[in-house]
């Protein structure tokens, strides 16, 4: 008979992966450094989690943020932009930074054609383009939420990734406030 999940075990994993992950990379991630760095075996990893993808994609969303609650107290126009640029710097360079850093990774994967990653990036993506195009009806900032919705997500996501990349704090910062002002009216 197999022996139960240790559920507290599992979460202490969950929560190694994405620091793991941000400081070695995706490319090159490998089971056993990985279980050594989490207090592990590879053997216990597959146990729990199936396989190194699986156990990613679980780890990404113990840290995905909760999108709706992000945007659900957004009822006035000028509210947006603010929240959008609070949710910038959060992500580009605050508590969420590894997972956005990691995040960002696994979306570069997804791209391969037949990706493990593939169903969690559209996921991911999706969630994002729907509950800022919900706040973007309800302000009705937007004739097209979708698209607008899109365009700020992707562009948003474009500067994070130079800031990652370049470390080029000042300019991405101005770029980020430049693509919302464009974007967003008022």
């Amino acid at each position: 008979m197999a022996r139960p999940l240790d559920h507290r075990k599992r979460a202490e994993m969950l929560a190694g992966v994405v620091t793991y992950i941000a400081s070695h990379g995706l490319a090159e991630l490998s089971l056993r450094p990985l279980a050594a760095a989490l207090g592990t075996s590879s053997r216990m990893l597959i146990y729990y989690f199936g396989t190194k993808e699986e156990l990613l994609v679980q780890a990404l969303a113990t840290q995905r943020p909760d999108l709706a609650a992000v945007f659900a107290d957004i009822t006035e126009p000028a509210q947006l932009p603010a929240r959008l640029i609070g949710f910038f710097d959060v992500n580009s360079e605050g508590t969420e930074a590894d997972s956005v850093r990691v995040l960002l990774q696994v979306l570069g994967a997804a791209c391969a054609p037949g990706s493990p990653y593939q169903d969690y990036a559209e996921a991911a993506i999706a969630t994002f383009v729907a509950e800022l195009a919900a706040a973007l009806r309800r302000t009705g900032l937007a004739e097209d939420p979708e698209v607008v919705s899109t365009l700020l997500v992707s562009g948003l996501r474009g500067i994070i990734q130079d800031r990652v990349i370049t470390g080029d704090r000042e300019r991405t910062g101005r770029a980020a406030r430049t693509l919302i002002a464009a974007v967003l009216p008022g």
